[in-house]
């Protein structure tokens, strides 16, 4: 097994989660803001997740609506307008304080700095979404910290599509297996599979119940240790979070 020498987050769901708290909450913001009728409430929100990118939901979510306009120029001037609107929103929201990373997530990234394992950001949300997340969390130069951020304007195609993880391994020089995915996701995670790189899968509110094929690890959150499939050895209570160590043992057990 080689060395491992990158974990690669995603972000929406995985991170934090920025779905149910932040970007249906922002785009019911910019509906409102455009003086549209529309809202999304959580479960229609859960239904369009199925659709990967914000300006690709909006498209799918007009397509169904009679009191949309049926001109393409216009419909994509629209969805222009409300995709930027909802990031200004969002953006206000992490801003806040109102999304908190998820419990176990800066501690992994922090335990891999010290054991000399990058970490690197893998997306298809927007690099301004990313950096007002990020920014709040880990500070102004954020970036500094992560040897590859790739968001969603930096491929034609997003997941499941693999060409951001393709991407992210031409980037960092190295091969699938140096690497290891953290996902929320089906769609996340098989555009990891595809791309060759195991991944492990932390479900979001969103997706708790979703079939998950492929995946070295399904589990509720990295802040635990119980849940996790394959099991994690119990420990003592507080029962404590993921460790660098228990992804490597997935990892081998896995391949």
């Amino acid at each position: 097994m080689p060395r491992l020498d990158a974990l690669l987050w995603d972000v929406d769901g995985t991170l934090a989660e920025t779905e149910r708290d932040g970007h249906r909450v922002a785009f019911n913001q910019a509906f409102e803001a455009c003086g549209l009728p529309w809202r999304w409430d959580e479960a229609r929100y859960g239904e369009l997740l199925r659709v990967t990118g914000g300006k690709e939901r909006l498209h799918h979510d007009i397509d169904a609506r009679a009191d949309a306009s049926r001109d393409p120029v216009e419909r994509a001037r629209l969805v222009d307008e409300l995709h930027a609107t909802k990031n200004v929103f969002y953006a206000e929201i992490v801003g806040q304080g109102g999304i908190a990373l998820r419990k176990g997530v800066r501690e992994l990234i922090d335990e891999c700095r010290d054991r000399g394992v990058r970490a690197g950001i893998v997306t298809t949300t927007s690099r301004s979404n990313v950096d007002a997340l990020l920014r709040a969390h880990l500070g102004e130069r954020w970036a500094g910290g992560f040897a590859v951020v790739l968001c969603g304007e930096d491929v034609a195609h997003k997941k499941p599509s693999p060409e951001a993880y393709l991407r992210a391994l031409r980037e960092l020089r190295i091969g699938p297996l140096q690497a290891i995915a953290i996902e929320d996701s089906p769609a996340g995670a098989t555009a990891a599979r595809i791309a060759g790189v195991p991944v492990v899968v932390a479900r979001s509110a969103y997706f708790a119940e979703a079939a998950v094929e492929g995946a070295i690890a399904v589990g509720p959150g990295l802040g635990t240790r119980e849940g996790w499939t394959p099991a994690l050895r119990r420990e003592p209570a507080p029962a404590g979070r993921v460790r660098l160590d228990d992804v490597l043992a997935w990892r081998s057990r896995g391949q």
